[in-house]
């Protein structure tokens, strides 16, 4: 322990220790590490022994702030959970910090996350919020830079082996100015699941091929997407007894149906601009950025391409299908009520769905389950929509990620880093992604424990191995004020998903409600940095007729469907090089 925790730790117990003292103390923290491992932490990248010492560091780290009472606040997902239950009594156990790991929605969790960024009052000590507000973190000025405090004030309560290269997703939490804001603590992707059973069907491939004149398989575009929805819905219309469906989603008002726009939807049309984490100049929101990392609009006006021909192309197919293929309840169901839906066995594809959902896929009791525990179906990467071209996006993560603000009163905010360090250490992330399945560590995807459980989980693993998978990514730092601007999605686009208005004309009322927001923020000056810079608007045609987004509308938009054998698309998945 180096001197300055030394000299803390004594002024924090107001007494100088004996050296016999420490001794018991070290004799103390070994035991509790030792069953810590032995009970709760035996899947470990490192030995047992590495494990043990890693513990200890923590113990010895915490003694400035034992006895002390921290609270710490992430959204209702399985991973945070294991992360309350056992992760926090462990770590209060081993260095007498009382952490009270909070579980709530994540919309709320944004909200305290606003309120806490605007009033400077001290809510929660640590957040676990989406690297998707980086663009909001990296602007106001009061999320720690944790490039600068591993370097400066955390530099003593730092963990030596938290090897921040092992992390997958720390490129997310990262801001033009090459600073980590965001540590990453969960991550799922966005993918296309199906009924790999149904698929192999002989007699099925054989009445896909006389009715479309191509194979039965997995679809490489939004056009193979829709003719096996069609399929399915319509051809097939049962199996088993069972009346079955070639589509799933949900549609209901409410705040989860933003997620289902703004987490890439447009993007994986083709909506955006090639670039990867983000596509550069125009992101997954259609909003452009100038050299310097300014906002300039949403609008296809002013150069964006919220309201873009690709966006309105792909918000028409999201609510056509919903109508025409889903399950009739869809329509007023939210993200968590739909998420559970495709296990009951009666859905066979989804195109937009989250690997949060895997361990609730794997149950041997699901219809979608053999008696073995192996999995009926499987997941592959979602199709690419007609304005789609290489060297952009191809999907969704949601990246989960610790972030601490400056108004914690700085010895909180110290014990709350240990805690959030202590949540992905190599002693303990093992085990987590085992029980939640939402990896952060390169070194445990590759695990010899990863590798026996990939049967059970349909491709899971195998994704996360391909060098495919950093082409899935959150929303960017083009995105000024994630906490503002994410509702304008749900708000916008629920009267098209109802059919109230059309695609386009809600569209152009997000991209107008975007545009007004940056333009506000701009003039109250809230940001120090990357403050919007608006372009004056234009003939949308100006920025359509240029090369890159926002893009003209094709005279085409669904061409031939094209599909590939799942065995196929897996090779291709774990190739080197990326897609």
């Amino acid at each position: 322990m180096k001197a300055t925790t030394m000299r803390l730790s004594l002024l924090a117990a107001g007494v100088m220790l004996a050296s016999g003292a420490l001794h018991a103390d070290n004799h103390d923290a070994r035991a509790i590490a030792e069953r810590l491992v032995d009970e709760h932490f035996q899947e470990s990248t490192l030995s047992r022994e590495q494990q043990i010492e890693e513990l200890m560091w923590f113990a010895k780290a915490a003694e400035p702030f034992r006895g002390m009472e921290i609270n710490t606040v992430a959204e209702g997902l399985t991973t945070h959970i294991y992360e309350r239950d056992v992760l926090a009594e462990a770590f209060g156990e081993l260095t007498g910090i009382d952490v009270t790991h909070n579980i709530i929605g994540e919309g709320d969790v944004v909200n305290n996350m606003q309120t806490q960024m605007q009033s400077g009052r001290n809510i929660y000590d640590a957040y676990v919020n989406d690297s998707d507000a980086i663009g909001t973190h990296i602007r106001y000025g009061t999320t720690v830079n944790l490039s600068n405090a591993m370097e400066n004030e955390w530099a003593d309560y730092t963990l030596p082996t938290l090897d921040l290269e092992d992390f997958i997703g720390l490129q997310y939490g990262t801001g033009p100015d090459g600073s980590l804001y965001q540590l990453p603590d969960q991550q799922f992707a966005n993918l296309y699941w199906f009924r790999y059973d149904w698929f192999q069907r002989e007699d099925l491939q054989k009445q896909f091929r006389e009715l479309y004149g191509y194979d039965l398989g997995v679809p490489t575009n939004w056009t193979a997407y829709q003719d096996i929805a069609e399929f399915f819905t319509e051809h097939v219309g049962e199996i088993d007894g069972t009346k079955v469906y070639g589509h799933m989603d949900y549609g209901r008002r409410d705040p989860s149906l933003g997620w289902r726009f703004h987490d890439s939807w447009l993007s994986m049309a083709g909506m955006g601009s090639p670039g990867v984490p983000f596509g550069n100049p125009v992101d997954d929101w259609g909003i452009r950025v100038n050299e310097q990392s300014e906002p300039v609009g949403a609008s296809v006006s002013r150069g964006g391409a919220t309201n873009s021909p690709a966006s309105v192309f792909a918000v028409t197919k999201m609510v056509d299908w919903l109508e025409q293929y889903a399950p009739p309840e869809a329509s007023g169901m939210t993200f968590g009520e739909a998420g559970p839906v495709p296990a009951q066995g009666n859905v066979a594809q989804q195109m937009f769905w989250y690997t949060a959902f895997t361990a609730d896929m794997t149950d041997p009791g699901l219809p979608v389950t053999e008696d073995d525990g192996t999995p009926k179906w499987r997941m592959a990467p979602s199709p690419t929509g007609p304005y789609w071209e290489e060297g952009m996006k191809v999907g969704y993560q949601d990246v989960g990620s610790w972030t601490f603000f400056d108004s914690t009163p700085e010895d909180r905010r110290t014990a709350a880093w240990l805690f959030a360090q202590f949540t992905v250490a190599k002693t303990v992330s093992l085990e987590k992604l085992m029980a939640g399945l939402t990896p952060i560590r390169r070194s445990d995807i590759f695990s010899e424990q990863m590798t026996e459980m990939a049967p059970k989980l349909g491709g899971l693993v195998e994704f996360y191995r391909s060098p495919n998978e950093s082409n899935w990514t959150p929303s960017s730092t083009n995105v000024p004020d994630y906490p503002r601007m994410a509702p304008l999605w749900w708000q916008n686009l629920s009267p098209a998903v109802s059919g109230d208005i059309s695609p386009k004309e809600a569209l152009d009322n997000l991209a107008g409600d975007l545009d007004s927001i940056m333009a506000r923020l701009a003039r109250a000056k809230v940001f120090e940095t990357y403050a919007p810079n608006l372009n004056e608007e234009r003939d949308p045609e100006h920025w359509l007729s240029q090369d890159g987004s926002p893009k003209a509308e094709l005279d085409n938009e669904m061409p031939q469907g094209t599909t590939v054998p799942y065995d196929e698309m897996m090779e291709e998945w774990m190739a080197a090089g990326t897609r």
